[in-house]
């Protein structure tokens, strides 16, 4: 695994930022692979203004992590809204190119096939966003005993409720579900890209990428990808001092 260490979490959503944008620029008509919440916010702020600049997204295609199970898409707080406010609206992809999984179909196992479908019709990831949660989840696949394959449907933590709740107006209108890759989906990816800023994620961050890879810390598989990257602040790489490369 390649580690950037930045200053900050500027510089951080600056060189995510910029290999995203390396990836577009390399092979214009590329598969995304893209996350949601706080740490990729300010990255896909600087992609928004180089898609008006210089950057050219109108070939690309994106399909999502993850998305929460009973949320429809115009909800605030769904993973939809998020993709079109940080991003899709700000640059010039065709909206029938932009793939999430959907959070309104109440039959799981049709929701997670077609997805599993969608990720077969669109060739495949090339570049694969992540943030990583606190327990060390990936999209949302949270600790278990075995890593899931395919695209499913999770039971969301308590910690992860906890962590989310932030966004709601209450705990209890937090979703208890989402549908989310699996770990067979992310590791496809021809490429990894991980983001993580803060001293808050520095021991999960040691745990994740230092430690053994287990399934109760979904993170650690990466470890085994051939072409993963980790972009960290100084904070986050905070406890892994005489570790690093």
């Amino acid at each position: 695994m390649r580690i950037i260490q930045t200053p900050d979490y500027n510089g951080m959503s600056i060189e995510v930022a910029r290999i995203i944008a390396a990836q577009l620029s390399l092979k214009p008509d590329c598969v995304l692979g893209l996350a949601t919440g706080s740490t990729p916010t300010l990255a896909y702020q600087y992609l928004s203004e180089w898609g008006n600049q210089w950057l050219d997204f109108s070939k690309a295609t994106s399909v999502n992590l993850d998305e929460y199970r009973g949320l429809p898409k115009d909800h605030e707080q769904s993973y939809h809204y998020f993709m079109q406010k940080h991003l899709f609206q700000n640059v010039p992809i065709r909206p029938n190119r932009t793939f999430l999984p959907d959070g309104m179909e109440p039959d799981i196992e049709r929701a997670c096939q077609d997805y599993d479908d969608v990720i077969r019709y669109v060739g495949g990831i090339d570049l694969q966003l992540l943030g990583l949660g606190h327990n060390g989840h990936i999209g949302f696949n949270e600790p278990d005993t075995c890593f899931a394959k395919g695209t499913h449907c999770v039971d969301l933590s308590e910690q992860t409720i906890q962590a989310n709740k932030r966004f709601f107006q209450s705990e209890d209108d937090v979703p208890r579900q989402a549908y989310t890759m699996g770990i067979k989906n992310i590791l496809s990816a021809r490429r990894i890209l991980i983001a993580v800023s803060g001293k808050d994620k520095a021991h999960i961050v040691k745990e994740a990428f230092f430690g053994p890879v287990t399934p109760q810390v979904p993170a650690s598989i990466l470890q085994f990808h051939q072409d993963a990257t980790l972009v960290a602040d100084k904070d986050a790489l905070s406890e892994c001092e005489g570790l690093l490369p």
